[in-house]
């Protein structure tokens, strides 16, 4: 014990708070009864400050008054919070979050990474850190299983990596999502999509078409699943399935499932595909997977096939033919050997529409193509534009543009008219002429 306090002493002589702050939280949290829930409460604030005097007071540590409310305050965030990145967590600016190494920390404000200046006092912090997310959701992480994905109280999607796959030492990847979920007006808002479109999604969804959000990495496929679930009446049972939950639906009859990960060595999993297997058998009427990437893609075109319209998923892929390229391939990972052409028939039997997202060179997150699969000709899946993002001009850093029609009436007009939406042929055909004229001027 003698060696540890000398220890601390030290370290705060050589002014280096950080490991200071970090010993005494270990000391703390030792201290603290295993059975106190940590919470940010007036009653565990004064408990932890009653045994940050003790401890202070025992190991001789000294700190100076400037720092002093300073260093008590990330001392909480440390017992009580994420340590380093829970200022950044706690930044409404703050999009997503990337330790890359214990003293690199980047994170993404208005689609633009930038370093972050927070650090680590050493990859035994990082690591505590992730274990402090994972553990409260019975997940694992060590040398045999060093990849995990979870998520933070507030529905933020958490992945980490530790040894031997972290080269430079353990790395946290953490996509924040807004306390208040986006509506379809706040994408408006942004830029992301116009009016018409939204109408059309709306008109859509409510009409239980069949839709695939697809994109790349970071481009908003899972705000824009989630602001277009949110059209979903209420009256229908709804059943989600996530890899961890990230949907935050507002209907009351939601069902949400999500996997299950090894929280230890030779324990079982429950993967994507088992609850989409599962969720045929829990009656419902939608079905929402947050995002399709293995063999789980057969299973749920066999359910928009079997009388669940109207279900909703997200996959990566830069362009709608690349959808049904990456569609093909996932379905075929099923292990089912199934010929090509049987695939294609069947994509196209269950999907109606994809909705193409992309996070463009200036930062925006933009609804670039909403494409509707209209049939087969010979081998080839036939497709047209009903909405898309055409740019016009920018430099480095800026982009121009406008969204367009496609000028094709779409083929589920008739569909939509059956539940009530008589959407106006200007909305699909528009001006051009004078849309291209406006933009001139």
């Amino acid at each position: 014990m003698q060696t540890e306090q000398n220890g601390a002493v030290n370290t705060a002589s050589n002014t280096n708070l950080d490991s200071t702050r970090l010993w005494l939280a270990q000391k703390i949290e030792a201290s603290l009864p295993k059975t106190l829930i940590l919470d940010r409460t007036p009653q565990t604030i004064k408990l932890i400050q009653e045994r940050y005097k003790l401890a202070r007071q025992h190991a001789k540590i000294n700190i100076a008054p400037a720092d002093e409310k300073q260093f008590f305050e990330d001392l909480l965030d440390e017992i009580l919070g994420f340590g380093p990145l829970e200022k950044v967590l706690n930044d409404d600016t703050v999009t997503e979050v990337m330790v890359n190494r214990a003293d690199l920390v980047y994170i993404e404000k208005k689609g633009k990474l930038i370093e972050s200046g927070v650090t680590f006092v050493n990859d035994d912090h990082v690591e505590r850190v992730i274990r402090k997310i994972i553990e409260p959701l019975g997940r694992y992480v060590g040398r045999d299983s060093p990849l995990v994905d979870a998520r933070l109280p507030d529905g933020s999607r958490v992945n980490a990596v530790v040894s031997p796959c972290a080269i430079d030492g353990p790395n946290i990847t953490i996509r924040k999502f807004s306390t208040n979920p986006f509506g379809i007006q706040d994408l408006i808002n942004f830029g992301s999509m116009n009016k018409d479109m939204a109408d059309f999604l709306e008109a859509c969804v409510r009409a239980k078409l069949n839709i695939v959000v697809a994109g790349g990495t970071g481009s908003g496929k899972t705000t824009l699943l989630n602001v277009l679930s949110s059209f979903i009446p209420d009256g229908d049972r709804i059943v989600t399935i996530e890899d961890a939950a990230e949907l935050s639906l507002l209907q009351r009859h939601v069902v949400r499932l999500e996997t299950k990960k090894p929280s230890k060595v030779g324990d079982s999993e429950v993967t994507i595909r088992d609850l989409v297997i599962n969720s045929l058998r829990m009656r419902p009427e939608r079905i929402v997977v947050g995002e399709c990437r293995g063999g789980e893609a057969l299973d749920m075109l066999q359910a928009m096939n079997t009388g669940h319209d109207g279900s909703l998923t997200t996959i990566h892929a830069n362009n709608p033919r690349d959808t049904i390229s990456r569609l093909e391939t996932l379905v075929l990972m099923a292990g089912m050997d199934l010929p090509l052409s049987v695939v294609r028939k069947q994509i196209v039997s269950a999907v109606d529409l994809i909705v193409q997202q992309a996070r463009l060179r200036d930062g925006s997150r933009k609804v670039i193509n909403i494409t509707e699969i209209t049939g087969m000709e010979g081998e080839t899946v036939v497709m047209q534009d009903i909405f898309k993002f055409e740019e016009t001009g920018g430099g480095e850093g800026e982009l121009v543009g406008d969204f367009m029609p496609g000028g094709m009436r779409p083929n589920c007009e008739q569909r939509l008219r059956n539940f009530g939406f008589n959407l106006p042929a200007t909305m699909f055909m528009g001006n051009r002429n004078n849309t291209l004229s406006r933009r001139m001027r």
